[in-house]
């Protein structure tokens, strides 16, 4: 399996960046235009509607477009770990339906002082079986745009 890393330092404290990466907004913010995001659906583990803070078990439903004129995928995450003290923090979404085999996103924070150091991190298989796992190490080419925007966009909006 595959494994994508982004690390940047954010200069705003930690529980203002955990709580930004804990609501839908915070999805809907930093996925790029040219991603076509359209989130469809969201529900609480306890099966309520558009929950305020997505925690372990909450399912989001959505469709993408990560190639222009290509054809509209539809992705199913759920958060399936989540956990936060005073120094760090961290949220894991695994995709359960979608087009690639395998993908999970783990979402890592730690505290530094006044600022804060996020971490992604997707472990991911292309499609295609045997030929998919050789050309595992080249999803950068897709997934640094998608990741740089994020992290460029979370920035914009904390700092």
């Amino acid at each position: 399996m595959a494994v994508y890393r982004k690390e940047t330092r954010i200069a705003a404290p930690l529980s203002e960046v955990w709580e930004f990466h804990s609501q839908i907004s915070g999805l809907e913010a930093l996925t790029p235009g040219f991603m076509g995001l359209s989130v469809d659906r969201v529900v609480g583990p306890d099966g309520e509607p558009d929950p305020a803070v997505l925690t372990a078990g909450s399912r989001i439903e959505m469709g993408l477009q990560p190639v222009p004129g290509g054809p509209r995928q539809s992705w199913i995450a759920e958060i399936s770990d989540r956990e936060h003290d005073s120094d760090t923090a961290q949220f894991v979404d695994t995709m359960t339906e979608g087009p690639l085999p395998t993908w999970q996103h783990t979402h890592s924070f730690r505290a530094d002082g006044d600022e804060t150091v996020l971490l992604d991190e997707v472990a991911y298989e292309l499609p295609g079986g045997s030929v998919g796992e050789l050309l595992g190490p080249f999803g950068v080419v897709g997934f640094e745009p998608m990741f740089q925007y994020r992290h460029w966009k979370t920035r914009q909006l904390l700092e």
